[in-house]
């Protein structure tokens, strides 16, 4: 059992994020394609309509520091979704996320299972006392995560775990893949997966969706203003096509259109 984090001196002054290091020497840098793709497809999508986008920050492959008795100890969630907090720190981007000056704790992790982290990020792994606590003690036991979502893209599958008390349960999803979905009644939009294509990539992928169905990309909706706008361009030519049809057809029947009594 991790014990609970004690109050801190008054006088003792914990590093920030400028103090810790964003990555460390040694480790596999940045993340895959789909690693990428997944995160920002995410970010772009998640809109809850009763928060302020000035109140969520959506980092991914961002270090998170989660324990002030050991400053150095973090984890690098591939996504994770803070409520509360402005998604710049003082007009410009966050180094790592640190719990302890920021004030905040995550309300939603994701991790996209690899072969190599499985074991780890689905808590199947016993903790070596003399290393830092696994991602998903972290998440449970230190931080309280209230959900955790984990997404396995090589079998299609997808697991919600919300906090009970202390421990997370898992949530009874769907067998049907394009019905796999979880509904977050706090943000009133929900996670699934996807059938479509992004950023030229067709494959199933985890996006947020609300009541009206899946929240548009940038892209998206510039392609949606782009079929309007043509579609209204149609409508002016036919309408200016059948005018000169009607004067061409008023001419024959010797009548001047610019001059028919109203």
């Amino acid at each position: 059992m991790y014990e609970p984090i004690p109050p801190r001196p008054a006088r003792e002054t914990l590093p920030t994020m400028y103090d810790l290091p964003s990555e460390e020497i040694g480790e596999s840098g940045l993340p895959d394609e789909f690693h990428r793709l997944q995160a920002n497809l995410l970010s772009e999508t998640c809109q809850p309509p009763n928060i302020d986008t000035s109140e969520i920050f959506t980092p991914s492959d961002l270090n998170l520091y989660y324990d002030p008795r050991h400053t150095n100890w973090y984890k690098r969630p591939d996504w994770y979704l803070v409520v509360g907090v402005a998604p710049e720190w003082e007009n410009d981007l966050r180094w790592s996320y640190v719990v302890w000056q920021e004030g905040v704790r995550p309300f939603l992790m994701v991790e996209l299972l690899s072969p190599g982290t499985e074991a780890e990020d689905l808590g199947e792994t016993l903790r070596d006392v003399s290393k830092p606590p696994t991602k998903w003690e972290v998440y449970e036991r230190i931080l309280a995560v209230p959900y955790y979502v984990v997404y396995d893209r090589y079998t299609n599958n997808l697991r919600v775990f919300k906090l009970n008390g202390s421990r997370y349960q898992a949530v009874p999803l769907p067998e049907n893949l394009t019905e796999k979905r979880f509904w977050f009644e706090e943000l009133e939009i929900g996670l699934g997966l996807w059938q479509g294509n992004y950023q030229g990539f067709p494959r199933l992928w985890l996006r947020w969706y609300n009541h009206q169905g899946w929240i548009p990309t940038q892209a998206e909706i510039a392609e949606s203003e782009r079929q309007r706008a043509e579609s209204e361009r149609q409508r002016a030519e036919s309408e200016r096509q059948r005018a000169e049809k009607l004067a061409e057809y008023l001419r024959s029947q010797g009548l001047d259109p610019d001059n028919l009594p109203i």
